[in-house]
């Protein structure tokens, strides 16, 4: 069975389920699950039930795909996304991406943990992300490029849509938030970066570093999709301000930010 047959068999088992339009997807990262307790589900799959999907294997991850109402659209969300680190490949962590694009989404919301690079950021703040950096080892793109998948050499200069994070910037102001905003890193973890790496980091353009969205966003736009991202500042990689850190605190720093990331994607959701 190839990939594009893996992707329509997941499109297909959904679709028994739920066939109405889907238009608009969010993928929930590390911390973040409390923006899922603002969806009315309509229908919840586990991950090991639908066909091809991978496992989550981290342990603030759900591993739950949900169709469900919220802020007045009915949207699909990953409750746990998928990482290289977890030893999957570039396919597997984008498949749900793929299957999304085969389902008819065209506008995806990303969400993530990361640890912020700018001298600016404090643990709990939001940052909306104008454009991405990939240093990951693999292209979310490499191999065979069926026409269904977009096209073979996609466009990347504007990999998160103008229109939507000028709405997400009137937005933040109009709710009196103080918001961030710059250049997401995406690295293969799942070790935390050294002093050094976060110097280079910062001195390449990077705002933020985290393990995750890149390939996403990546896939995202090769299959047409308007992409929004967000994130949560749960950790400073700021030289002076860098410790020793634990996953508790990590999503001790997203329960901070978490509020205001659902105003946000809330008030997005009904501008759409």
């Amino acid at each position: 069975m190839t990939y594009l047959d893996q992707v329509n068999e997941a499109k297909n088992f959904l679709l028994k389920t739920y066939s109405e339009p889907l238009e608009t997807a969010i993928i929930l990262g590390t911390g973040l699950g409390q923006i899922g307790d603002e969806i009315e589900v309509i229908h919840e799959f586990s991950y090991d039930d639908i066909p091809h999907f991978p496992i989550s294997t981290v342990e603030s991850h759900h591993g739950k795909l949900i169709v469900g109402r919220w802020a007045g659209k009915v949207v699909l969300a990953m409750k746990g996304r998928f990482h290289y680190y977890e030893g999957y490949s570039m396919r597997e962590v984008t498949f749900p991406i793929r299957v999304m694009g085969f389902l008819g989404v065209k506008t995806l919301l990303v969400s993530n943990a990361c640890g912020g690079l700018d001298p600016a950021h404090e643990v709990g703040d939001v940052m909306l992300i104008q454009d991405q950096i990939d240093l990951f080892p693999e292209n979310a793109l490499r191999g065979k490029n069926p026409p269904e998948f977009g096209p073979r050499f996609p466009d990347m200069s504007e990999p998160f849509s103008l229109d939507l994070l000028e709405s997400a910037r009137s937005l933040s102001k109009e709710l009196g938030l103080k918001v961030h905003e710059g250049v997401y890193a995406g690295v293969q973890g799942p070790n935390l970066e050294t002093k050094a790496e976060y110097a280079y980091l910062r001195k390449i353009g990077a705002d933020a570093v985290g393990m995750s969205t890149v390939p996403e966003v990546m896939v995202a736009n090769q299959m047409g999709m308007r992409v929004f991202g967000i994130s949560a500042i749960t950790d400073l990689g700021v030289a002076g301000k860098i410790k020793k850190l634990t996953l508790e605190e990590v999503l001790a720093g997203a329960e901070i930010a978490s509020p205001k990331m659902v105003q946000i994607i809330r008030g997005l959701l009904s501008s759409l």
